[in-house]
């Protein structure tokens, strides 16, 4: 049996993986990946909606982490680490996004405004009409929603990761909640109270 079955056997820590990787066990990081990929999947989709540079931003997010592995220390999670990569990485790409937006003028507000956009947004899945909203939050609020409410971290986690205090987390989660159940009447035709 090779050493590698070994391990593949007995599932190691994060901690003793990150000890493995950081010593020269560099197979051992698909591991991690393995690990943490569909919360990262999670988080990213629940920033950018599904698109292809949601992909683009899941993978750099673990080559990021990969890159600079040597100099993490352990004072949060991998998991939390992780997660704030990827949404600094989504943030930059929404700020991409809306730099193109003033390059040329259509947007998507335009399109959902047509009658065919909005006839085929009411044939679309309750998902697809929460990510539309979430797309129109503002960033500092959609951000605590996806990680609080969408990937289940705590108030202090998401305040960790935004590096916010932990009352801004609640009182912008308060607050994006409002936003989004206003957004979602919207579109959905329905009169707000």
């Amino acid at each position: 049996m090779s050493n590698r079955t070994k391990r593949k056997d007995v599932r190691l820590t994060d901690a003793q993986l990150l000890d493995k990787v950081k010593n020269g066990d560099t197979y051992l990081y698909r591991e991690i990946v393995e690990r943490y990929e569909p919360q990262i999947a999670a988080t990213v989709y629940g920033m950018l909606g599904s698109c292809p540079e949601a992909e683009d931003v899941g993978q750099e997010t673990f080559i990021r982490f990969y890159n600079n592995i040597k100099n993490f220390r352990g004072e949060s999670s991998i998991g939390t680490y992780l997660t704030r990569i990827a949404i600094n990485l989504s943030l930059n790409e929404l700020k991409r996004r809306h730099r193109r937006r003033i390059v040329f003028p259509q947007s998507t507000d335009e399109m959902i405004s047509t009658p065919s956009a909005v006839d085929e947004f009411k044939s679309q899945d309750a998902r697809q009409a929460v990510q539309m909203a979430l797309e129109k939050l503002p960033l500092e609020f959609r951000s605590v929603i996806v990680l609080r409410l969408i990937d289940g971290y705590s108030t202090k986690e998401t305040a960790e990761i935004l590096n916010i205090p932990q009352g801004t987390v609640l009182s912008r989660l308060a607050r994006a909640q409002k936003k989004l159940a206003s957004i979602l009447k919207e579109l959905i035709n329905v009169p707000v109270k």
